[in-house]
């Protein structure tokens, strides 16, 4: 067979395009839903890290997680919550939001050397290559219980709280707005200057969007608008 096996191909390319338009357009929409409720975006954050730390505990006293990791990930959603300060603003130098951004590939990777060891009846795993197939495995869990578990007690706050935070290179002048802009008395934006409050996740998704177009103009596919607009007035 040849044409079977390119069509397939030419398939799993438009899927992942099909999917990677979905979740942009998924997050643009979040985004403009926040920009309209941050009082309740806030209120929703915060009791979501409440939730997963619930969750986190139980798990270690329940299922007897272990405890190291139990902690890390309280400890790592406690830096999280202080993204929370001034909400929705985010000071993308502020060293809370770089240890976030560093506790979010730490507890993956973690969570993902936990998972990938198999469990005993010991509870540790076996120590030569032959237990490995000899050993009988107890209580491993399944990939469902594994995925769910990283969607939401690794993941889902970070990703909250990237689509809910703002840059604060994009944030109103007001009271407060000079934790983000570093502006001070007598310092900052012009009397009657604006720009509007765009939440990250939002611009990712224009910049990529930019990227992509200025790019294809470069190479031919298409026109820029620029180009559009000088044609159309000559």
């Amino acid at each position: 067979m040849y044409i079977l096996p390119l069509l397939g191909y030419v398939g799993l390319l438009l899927g992942f395009s099909f999917l990677t338009l979905s979740i942009a357009s998924g997050l643009y929409y979040l985004s403009e839903l926040v920009e309209e409720h941050s009082v309740f975006s806030a209120k929703l954050l915060k009791r979501l890290v409440y939730a997963v730390v619930t969750v986190q505990i139980l798990l270690c006293l329940v299922d007897k997680f272990p405890w190291h990791l139990t902690l890390l990930g309280v400890a790592s959603h406690a830096i999280y919550a202080t993204n929370l300060r001034h909400f929705p603003i985010v000071k993308l130098s502020d060293p809370f939001f770089l240890s976030s951004c560093g506790l979010v590939v730490f507890n993956h990777w973690m969570w993902f050397r936990h998972f990938s060891q198999p469990v005993t009846y010991r509870g540790a795993p076996p120590s030569s290559r032959r237990d490995w197939y000899s050993a009988p495995v107890y209580d491993q869990p399944t990939f469902t219980e594994i995925a769910s578990y990283f969607g939401i007690c690794v993941w889902l706050v970070p990703f909250a709280l990237f689509v809910s935070l703002s840059a604060g290179e994009n944030v109103l002048p007001s009271m407060g707005s000079e934790y983000a802009t570093g502006a001070r008395d007598g310092v900052g934006f012009k009397k009657g200057h604006k720009r509007k409050n765009t939440g990250m996740a939002k611009a990712a998704v224009n910049n990529a969007k930019d990227w992509i177009t200025e790019n294809g103009a470069v190479m031919g596919l298409w026109q820029s608008d620029n180009v559009r607009q000088t044609r159309a007035f000559d």
